[in-house]
């Protein structure tokens, strides 16, 4: 009998997988798709020669994460390729508000009236940033802080809305900037808690910055399940789990899976009912004749940019997916351009590209359109560098990840108490009503991002479990 089982080879599957098979326990990993990956791939999704992400891109939380950094990843071929600017966020203008390394040139492209103003929100937190990231990503309530003081100020700033933190600023480019930067995680901007996910990122840009991985997303995947198997793991794709019997015996089972399909494999009726589901993502790859033809020049040097007019623009575009059911004229976009500093990612000379907005969950239609005239609001010219797209709305994502229910690439709505208590409003999220079955999706804290932490902070429930049986 297996010690372990997991089902779900995502970033937070083969984390947990990992951390148990470290403590010398026996662990086998099962997955439904034909490889390893989950929200952490690389395919040819257009073109032969052109490597897209199917998913996530640019890595700030993965490059931050305590889990990922204390795993000898770099070992088994992870390496970090960082742009010469983490983020850029153009203007119609031409002009650009940038997210550098530097706090200083971050500051200096908001303007004079608002430089000292960004200073202060996130320098008295820098020095500490290693402690807070570990205190906020790891168990919830349940675990005492490294640094309470710190993580009592990060609260006090965090806590509010982000339309309330966005006071501090004078000018429209940083309060674009920052609200783009809650945008990543589909939350409405007068949101609880959404200052502390602004400023999260931009703290993680600011320590570590936010890189690509070399030849691709799958390289995280790849290096976990390599170390996996080296410790005396098995992973077996094509795979699919629809109910326990599936499984081998085990004395524990782990699923970084949607609460809805662990309820719907281990039988647990309604109990994850009340869990929400937030908008979906229109996703499209592109393989590229040449670089995106950006007005900004430091758009041109970023490995992420958003694409968003001015913070109202963004907050009617997150309304309309979130509140009024509708997909936006103007989506607000995140962007990421891998081959701007990793030229294997696409043949001499070309490039990939890839764009997303927000739609409602579930929605059928096609962002095609509107996504294109945005970006040649700021890359004008840019519908010529097309050579091919490949096109995934909410129904295209969630067929190819089961986690992303209705589109939702945050695998559950980052809005209200969900922000901190999920899947449920409980002390001890990784656990279920079966005691030797546990959750480690992104449906548990910390919540969506490749960092493999509620992988991490799942095995520790595990094993204290496997120790008392």
């Amino acid at each position: 009998m297996l010690d372990a089982v997991v089902v779900g080879a995502g970033p937070n599957g083969l984390t947990a997988a990992v951390e148990l098979a470290r403590r010398g326990f026996s662990v086998a990993v099962f997955e439904a798709q034909g490889a390893v990956g989950g929200g952490a791939r690389t395919e040819e999704l257009t073109l032969p020669g052109f490597r897209h992400d199917p998913c996530s891109a640019a890595h700030p939380l993965a490059i931050n994460s305590p889990a990922f950094r204390a795993l000898p990843l770099e070992r088994y071929g992870l390496e970090w390729l960082h742009a010469e600017l983490p983020m850029a966020h153009p203007f119609p203008d031409g002009s650009a508000a940038v997210l550098a390394r530097s706090v200083g040139e971050t500051a200096a492209s908001f303007g004079p009236r608002d430089a000292g103003a960004y200073r202060r929100l996130v320098e008295p937190f820098l020095p500490r940033w290693d402690a807070l990231v570990r205190d906020f990503m790891s168990l919830p309530l349940t675990a005492l802080p490294r640094d309470p003081v710190t993580l009592a100020r990060f609260g006090l700033v965090g806590l509010p809305p982000s339309s309330l933190l966005m006071r501090r600023f004078r000018d429209e480019p940083a309060r674009t900037l920052f609200a783009g930067l809650v945008a990543h995680v589909m939350a409405p901007l007068g949101g609880f808690a959404t200052s502390a996910i602004g400023l999260v990122f931009a703290l993680a840009a600011h320590a570590r910055g936010w890189p690509v991985a070399r030849g691709g997303s799958q390289a995280i995947s790849d290096a976990l399940a390599a170390y996996l198997r080296d410790l005396g793991g098995s992973v077996h794709t094509d795979y699919e789990v629809k109910r326990l019997d599936d499984l081998p015996p085990a004395r524990a089972y782990v699923f970084d899976t949607s609460p809805t399909a662990l309820a719907r494999i281990a039988g647990f009726g309604s109990h994850y009912a009340d869990y929400r589901y937030g908008p979906g993502a229109f996703k499209i790859d592109y393989a590229l004749d040449g670089p995106v033809p950006w007005t900004a020049n430091e758009a041109r040097v970023a490995g992420t940019v958003q694409i968003g007019a001015d913070r109202a623009e963004i907050a009617t575009a997150l309304r309309a997916a979130s509140r009024e059911g509708r997909a936006p004229d103007k989506p607000f976009l995140i962007t990421v351009q891998p081959s701007v500093v990793d030229p294997t990612r696409a043949p001499a000379g070309k490039h990939v590209f890839w764009a997303y907005g927000h739609v409602p969950h579930g929605w059928t239609g096609d962002l095609t359109d509107a996504i294109e005239r945005q970006l040649e609001r700021f890359a004008p010219g840019f519908r010529d560098r097309v050579l091919a797209r490949a096109t995934a709305g909410p129904p295209q994502l969630a067929a190819r990840n089961a986690n992303y229910v209705g589109g939702d690439i945050a695998s559950g709505a980052v809005s209200g108490l969900q922000i901190l208590l999920r899947p449920k409003p409980t002390l001890f999220p990784y656990h279920t009503p079966h005691p030797a079955v546990f959750i480690c999706s992104s449906a548990t804290p910390p919540g969506p991002g490749v960092h493999g932490m509620s992988g991490h902070n799942a095995a520790k429930a595990v094993w204290k479990r496997l120790r008392q049986t």
